[in-house]
């Protein structure tokens, strides 16, 4: 298989005072039975119930949640790549390897916070996110969650085949709260999805609310990871404007499309601000 170009990693100026590891966590996981990820457009057909939030304040946050379930017939019938359906793959063992490897990173330092982004379209960001957090929300008595973040294009609960969606501005903006935006899918993970589409969300999160609310979210939810699923960085600017809210970057390479080019702007943009995760290597080629 083709390997990236390797990056070198940054030190982040606030979260912790410890040296993160030398060199980003490079892996490789080939594609499923398909040879690119789909972009996912469809929308399910049917809504599958959801459990209102309990507002009683006294019940823990997670608890709290609204419950919601993945259409397990939509994942099936739309044929969405989702490892969990194929656990004895080499992609399925590539994603446990990449939850275990940034496991121990984040451990390590402190860190809870996670941006995902590829350098440009489609290079499988979202799938990356969706699959990585169905490997963490397997660790027991862990709690995993997912932010879509995209406001251009959100698609994460597409890539789930959840038939609800959510109101990601009001619940940056403060008029939502944690336990009505966020849904529940199993004891170790919850999602919050964004209804937006075509929305510049640079200004959205660079809004002083938005850091309010996270900061209230993952002290609430007492939530041991949070993945935040962003757009493109070398196409918007909301992946720059989002860095103080993170720990790091979890950068999404596509073996048929990304150059070195691609990733050594990457490097540029996030020198100095943040500390680079890792370079995953998704529909790698074979030599």
């Amino acid at each position: 298989m083709s390997e990236p170009k390797k990056i070198k990693s940054f030190h982040r100026r606030s979260r912790t005072s410890q040296t993160a590891p030398s060199g980003p966590i490079a892996v490789e996981p080939p594609a499923m039975a398909i040879e690119r990820a789909p972009e996912i457009l469809m929308e399910p057909e049917a809504k599958l119930p959801v459990r209102e939030p309990v507002e009683d304040p006294r019940t823990p946050v997670w608890s709290r949640l609204r419950v919601g379930k993945i259409d397990a017939a939509q994942v099936v019938r739309r044929a969405l790549p989702l490892v969990d359906r194929f656990r004895d793959t080499e992609s399925a063992k590539a994603i446990d390897l990449l939850r275990t490897r940034l496991l121990h990173t984040l451990r390590a330092q402190g860190w809870r916070r996670v941006a995902i982004a590829a350098p440009t379209s489609g290079c499988g960001a979202t799938w990356m996110t969706v699959n990585l957090a169905q490997g963490l929300a397997r660790v027991p008595n862990s709690r995993t969650i997912v932010m879509d973040m995209n406001f251009r294009k959100p698609n994460v609960a597409r890539a789930l085949a959840l038939s609800d969606d959510g109101d990601m501005v009001g619940f940056l903006s403060g008029r939502v709260p944690a336990h009505r935006h966020l849904m529940r899918l199993s004891d170790g993970l919850s999602v919050g999805l964004n209804r937006a589409g075509k929305v510049s969300g640079s200004e959205i999160l660079q809004n002083p609310t938005t850091s309010k609310a996270i900061d209230t979210m993952m002290t609430d939810s007492r939530a041991d990871v949070a993945l935040f699923d962003l757009p493109p960085v070398l196409e918007h600017d909301d992946l720059t404007a989002f860095l103080p809210q993170v720990d790091g970057v979890l950068l999404v390479a596509d073996g048929t499309r990304t150059t070195a080019k691609d990733l050594a702007a990457c490097e540029k943009i996030l020198a100095g601000h943040t500390q680079l995760l890792g370079v995953v290597l998704n529909r790698a080629r074979a030599d």
